[in-house]
């Protein structure tokens, strides 16, 4: 099978040099929820999605309107998007997928492309880490109290995304806070908290800390659905229609 990629937009507006956020699903689940509640609370606006054949045949149901689950948010006011995804990238996409969407911030001159993740560890401390894809990007992190990783490995979206941004000199970098649960919605506000001094973009994560558990329900649910449903839809195909 040809695999098709593609970012649909479903509305244009107008952003000047935007700062692109992304968050797909990874350790403790941070960028999926990072992500889609800097979305939620900043009030921003779907206009797009990504789709792909080999992405699983399922649509999301946000207030009663069936959405794709990897969505595209944008912000006039704030001058950002955000892009994130309720299931996981499939293996054989993330390559084009990470290409694609540096083609498409480069269409959109986009400022930075700036990835949320967790790192697994089983005592976490409260240091939030970097890896950028440019020395003027690291630098700038470090002002703002992020340690970059001198050696290791990273992986799924956010780590093909860094590295082929690193090899076209696109400015990047991968954001993460250490969590040792599968749900961390409090690391994600720490990550968001540090985002804020990052983009200049100020939100309010109180309900994030204070809602937790909610927030970690509401996620797991979602996610449990997502798979059971690819894995129904999977066993559909493989089972004969009729007897």
């Amino acid at each position: 099978m040809i695999l098709l990629i593609e970012i649909r937009e479903l509305e244009k507006i107008k952003l000047d040099k935007p700062v692109i956020i992304e968050g797909f699903p990874g350790i403790g689940m941070v960028g999926t929820i990072s992500a889609s509640f800097l979305a939620e609370k900043l009030g921003m606006k779907l206009i797009g999605y990504l789709a792909s054949n080999k992405f699983p045949p399922i649509a999301a149901i946000h207030d009663y309107i069936p959405v794709s689950p990897a969505r595209i948010y944008a912000s006039e006011k704030h001058n950002l998007i955000v892009l994130y995804s309720e299931f996981v990238i499939p293996a054989d996409v993330v390559f084009a997928l990470s290409e694609k969407i540096i083609s498409w911030a480069q269409e959109k001159k986009a400022s930075a492309i700036y990835s949320l993740a967790g790192i697994a560890t089983p005592e976490p401390n409260d240091k939030i880490y970097s890896i950028a894809s440019t020395k003027k990007v690291s630098d700038f992190l470090k002002t703002k109290g992020i340690e970059p990783v001198k050696e290791g490995a990273t992986q799924g979206v956010s780590g093909v995304l860094i590295a082929e941004c690193a090899a076209k000199k696109f400015p990047a970098a991968n954001i993460m806070i250490q969590t040792n649960v599968a749900l961390d919605p409090r690391g994600s506000a720490r990550l968001l908290d540090k985002l804020s001094e990052i983009t200049r973009v100020k939100v309010d994560t109180a309900s994030l800390l204070k809602e937790g558990k909610e927030v970690e329900e509401k996620m797991k649910q979602a996610m449990e659905k997502m798979q059971s449903l690819h894995k129904d839809y999977k066993n559909m195909e493989i089972s004969p229609m009729y007897g």
